[in-house]
């Protein structure tokens, strides 16, 4: 009787888009990922030794890991700039924002919201994420907001 409700009626519909269809894959293997995105955290590390922020986040936010196949190096990428985070102080988050490049911002800002969608925000205080919002916006504008919502390419 209730059997008409199993029907998914979108296979049929000649109009519906896949998330496939929306964007590219990302072409690299996904092991080959994960290998660099661990480089990638061992290189953020000696970066933060030497106290230099920006050099750090243009190190974990440089061709980011995007796609259906590569979850554990986001989650290895997402830990990795979330210590970046952490460890600023508030008065160098401005110059180390103006530091990045336009495209970095912008990923930037995915990973803040992917930070705050963590279950309690993971080990991050969610002042630290907001500070960071607060800052990225003042520096990058609105428009940086509406680019990452948009974009279908998920970090």
């Amino acid at each position: 009787m209730d059997a008409f409700r199993k029907i998914d009626i979108d296979q049929y519909d000649e109009d519906r888009l896949d998330a496939s269809e929306l964007y590219e894959a990302d072409p690299r293997d996904p092991a080959a990922v994960l290998d660099e995105a661990k480089q990638r955290q061992a290189a953020v590390r000696s970066t933060l030794a030497r106290s230099d922020i920006p050099g750090a986040l243009a190190i974990v936010l440089e061709n980011a890991p995007y796609g259906p196949n590569v979850d554990d190096a986001k989650d290895v990428t997402l830990q990795t700039l979330l210590s970046i985070l952490n460890s600023t102080k508030s008065t160098e988050i401005t110059p180390a924002i103006k530091a990045l490049t336009p495209d970095a911002q912008d990923t930037l800002m995915k990973y803040l919201y992917k930070g705050m969608a963590l279950p309690g925000w993971g080990d991050i205080s969610g002042s630290v994420l907001l500070g960071w919002h607060e800052k990225l916006t003042e520096v990058a504008g609105v428009g940086c907001i509406v680019r990452t919502m948009t974009d279908r390419r998920i970090v």
